[in-house]
């Protein structure tokens, strides 16, 4: 069982930064032609390629926004005639809004449902009709979230969307399975990110509680969700429609605030 990626292309989307890079630069470094996606930040999508290059990989920064069909279909068809096929794809761009639910504007509600559930759907779609076109299929994974299978405070279209990813994953898987396109999905926790440090003073919550509630106690690391993304993208595992919550136990735990952790 190979855990390379030699020979193979691979689409991340939203992949300048946090996660997305991370997953980007692991599917270069296990040999995999990358195409990293931005919607807007192309200085950042432009220095994860120079990263995976100077590293003696292959990428390149294409500009689309996931939540446009033309965009992403114009992104695989690009993706295609550079590098021949299309393997891998992680659909990974996402973004949320914070506030009561009461008070959510219903423009700003629709955009998080655009990019983290259309987003992923259109996604799938484009990958889709070009793996099931190809000898050798593909792998496509869907990055959800621990918040698409419960409740949370202040991220009411965040949370629906990606309860939206989690049964669209095992929709697709079940539709695909007999072409050799496997779709699974990856639902992390709390990760520790540029962007959770600019967003977790708004959403109510510091370091100390995420240790308290975590069985772990202790952020996941991009490293470890790159890891979780190059296992689900192997096409030899016998592993489709499966959700692995990377959560450091979160959603397991039953007792879920532990006073006695700094």
């Amino acid at each position: 069982m190979s855990d390379t990626f030699e020979g193979e292309a691979a689409i991340v989307t939203g992949a300048s930064r946090g996660i997305g890079s991370g997953i980007a630069t692991e599917l270069a470094e296990r040999g995999a032609s990358v195409v990293v996606n931005y919607r807007s930040s192309e200085d950042r999508a432009e220095a994860v390629v120079d990263e995976i290059r100077d590293d003696g990989g292959e990428a390149v920064a294409v500009q689309a926004d996931v939540s446009d069909e033309d965009d992403v279909a114009a992104m695989v068809e690009a993706t295609v005639d550079r590098y021949g096929s299309l393997d891998v794809m992680v659909n990974n761009a996402g973004m949320t809004t914070l506030g009561p639910a009461e008070e959510i504007d219903l423009d700003d509600w629709r955009r998080v449902i655009d990019v983290d559930l259309t987003g992923v759907f259109i996604g799938c779609q484009a990958a889709g009709r070009q793996m099931l076109s190809q000898p050798d299929g593909g792998s496509i994974v869907n990055v959800a979230s621990m918040m698409g299978e419960m409740g949370f405070h202040m991220r009411a279209p965040y949370c629906a969307a990606k309860a939206g990813v989690i049964n669209l994953t095992r929709t697709l898987a079940v539709e695909w399975a007999t072409e050799d396109v496997t779709v699974n999905a990856l639902a992390p926790g709390f990760i520790k990110t540029d962007i959770t440090d600019q967003t977790q003073g708004s959403a109510g919550y510091t370091d100390d509680d995420i240790r308290r509630r975590t069985p772990m106690a202790r952020y996941g690391t991009v490293q470890e969700m790159a890891n979780c993304v190059g296992f689900l993208a192997r096409g030899d595992t016998y592993v489709t429609g499966e959700v692995l919550r990377a959560d450091g136990g979160w959603t397991s735990d039953a007792w879920r605030y532990h006073e006695n952790r700094a």
